[in-house]
């Protein structure tokens, strides 16, 4: 427990003191408590969501760095993307699978940031009626499945602990887009998007990527 308030305490003051861009620590939200913090975010200028305003809520376990923290949009306004269900859940591997104790609060953000900016076409999940009525309301209950997409980025940039060939982070993005993306990606590791498609049961058709509740068989 002394060692996750530290590490809290330390990430903390780091995004105080040099947040990423558009993003800022909502401090009346860690008033009470250092373990559940709300960022306050801004569309970057350039993309589909510039001068929109999303909250991002974190909550840490106490076995956080080693367990990673359970990361949702939360609020009035939730992003309009395909990888963001309406219920705030987001489909990004380092928030699950890909998650290391190098990563922090920066990190994730960072990565939100690429996310939407390489965003091409404002819409949900496809399947975002029946995973928001069926999912557990913490996203970290859900079993992803991971869906393999071309990354633009692969050998961009100074980053070389990412996942490896075929495994990217985000749909191909725009040109307009590559400068502010190449800038983010030099100072967070290199997440994995997922495809957002949910099964829920072992009846349901089988999906070779998305969220789902039970294994497929075999």
């Amino acid at each position: 427990m002394a060692s996750m308030q530290k590490r809290l305490q330390k990430e903390l003051l780091a995004l105080q003191n040099d947040p990423p861009p558009g993003m800022t620590l909502n401090e009346k939200s860690v008033q009470n408590s250092i373990t559940q913090w709300i960022v306050d975010m801004e569309g970057a200028p350039g993309t589909l969501y510039e001068g929109e305003k999303f909250q991002l809520l974190f909550k840490f376990s106490s076995r956080y760095p080693f367990d990673s923290p359970q990361v949702m949009f939360t609020g009035e306004n939730i992003p309009v993307h395909p990888h963001v269900y309406s219920n705030g859940h987001i489909c990004l591997s380092i928030l699950t699978e890909d998650w290391s104790p190098a990563l922090s609060v920066q990190s994730v953000c960072l990565s939100i940031i690429s996310m939407l900016s390489s965003c091409k076409e404002k819409r949900r999940p496809p399947d975002n009626s029946f995973y928001v009525r069926t999912c557990n309301k913490n996203p970290k209950k859900t079993k992803w499945w991971y869906h393999v997409v071309k990354n633009p980025l692969a050998n961009a940039g100074d980053m070389g602990s990412g996942p490896g060939p075929g495994r990217s982070h985000m749909p191909q993005s725009s040109e307009a887009h590559m400068p502010q993306l190449l800038s983010l990606r030099s100072r967070a590791r290199e997440p994995q998007l997922l495809s957002p498609h949910a099964t829920t049961t072992e009846a349901s058709v089988p999906r070779a990527h998305g969220p789902q509740q039970e294994k497929p068989p075999q």
